[in-house]
């Protein structure tokens, strides 16, 4: 069903149809939606003290205020995660800042944390009750100095404590200035310190980080978050530029979809060799055959972005009943 309607979406401007799709979603009957849901106890997997009913996620970045996570929920997902919010709105970078790859399957975006601000998600997740497992994204606004960031962090989750189910510290985007800096053991540390000691969240704390780092690199980020997280998202977006069409390899952005696939995966294999905490694996799942690549390098969860833009909700259905068989 989605094949048919794809070419017609695709005509479109990508942020244009996004604005378009969250109004028309809410109103897709329940029972088009249920045609993907694949219910079975043997897909059902707790972590960090959280019960999914299947482990396929919705990244964070496609619902980015809160506006429509129960509807989005409602195609079969295990857990939505929303965001990135930050305290203060945001418009972001200029545009034109999304692009679609067609021939590479992917996706370059350099939307820079545009939301509305904390407050207008808390008055959208007020309207709303939770219909599966609710992850939130929180990052610093683009003018907060590294050095100041934890406040941004600390205030993000502290508001939004009583709605999230796990919150994801996002220091990874390659499209807010100077961000990934705070993957420096050092700063790391300091972040995630001050992160626990204020909050004192019982909620649990997942680390999202890049695929643009070597192994030394992602040894020093797992040292110095020992003890201070309860689990990793591998991987955010890459600013890698091999393999796709030439015409793109000047964008700037994150680069997301088929080429950062193996990419991902060995990150979350290096990962998987360096921690036993949790492991949400994301980045690049276009197939049933990538989420069974991530999983066996050692993901415990996926989540998937651009393979729902490219393929639809049929994705989440065919990967849930390979998981089930």
């Amino acid at each position: 069903m989605y094949n048919l309607i794809k070419p017609i979406l695709f005509s479109f401007d990508p942020e244009d149809i996004h604005k378009i799709s969250f109004k028309l979603i809410p109103f897709i009957p329940k029972s088009i939606k249920k045609l993907y849901l694949v219910e079975d106890k043997v897909l059902n997997k707790e972590l960090f003290g959280i019960k999914f009913k299947n482990p396929v996620g919705l990244a964070a970045g496609l619902d980015k205020d809160g506006l429509i996570y129960n509807h989005l929920s409602d195609f079969g997902f295990g857990f939505v995660e929303i965001g990135t919010v930050t305290p203060l709105k945001q418009i972001g970078n200029e545009k034109p800042r999304l692009y679609r790859l067609l021939k590479d399957n992917a996706l370059i975006n350099r939307m820079g944390f545009n939301n509305k601000g904390i407050y207008n998600m808390i008055n959208n997740l007020d309207r709303n009750k939770n219909k599966s497992i609710l992850g939130i994204n929180v990052g610093k606004n683009k003018l907060t100095e590294n050095k100041n960031a934890y406040i941004d962090y600390i205030y993000c989750i502290s508001k939004l404590e009583k709605y999230a189910d796990y919150f994801t510290i996002n220091i990874s985007s390659p499209n807010t200035p100077n961000l990934r800096e705070l993957q420096k053991p050092e700063d790391l540390k300091n972040l995630l310190l001050h992160i626990v000691d204020y909050t004192m969240t019982e909620k649990p704390l997942i680390l999202k980080i890049s695929p643009d780092i070597n192994n030394k690199e992602l040894e020093d980020i797992v040292k110095a978050s020992e003890g201070l997280i309860d689990g990793f998202i591998a991987t955010n977006t890459t600013i890698d530029r091999d393999n796709i069409d030439k015409k793109y390899k000047s964008l700037a952005g994150g680069l997301s979809g088929l080429p950062l696939r193996d990419k991902s995966t060995d990150v979350i294999y290096m990962l998987n060799k360096l921690t036993e905490l949790p492991i949400i694996g994301s980045g690049g799942i276009m197939s049933v055959e990538d989420a069974n690549e991530k999983i066996d390098a050692g993901a415990d969860l996926i989540q998937i972005y651009t393979g729902f833009i490219y393929k639809g909700p049929k994705l989440i259905k065919d990967i849930n009943e390979s998981l089930r068989k």
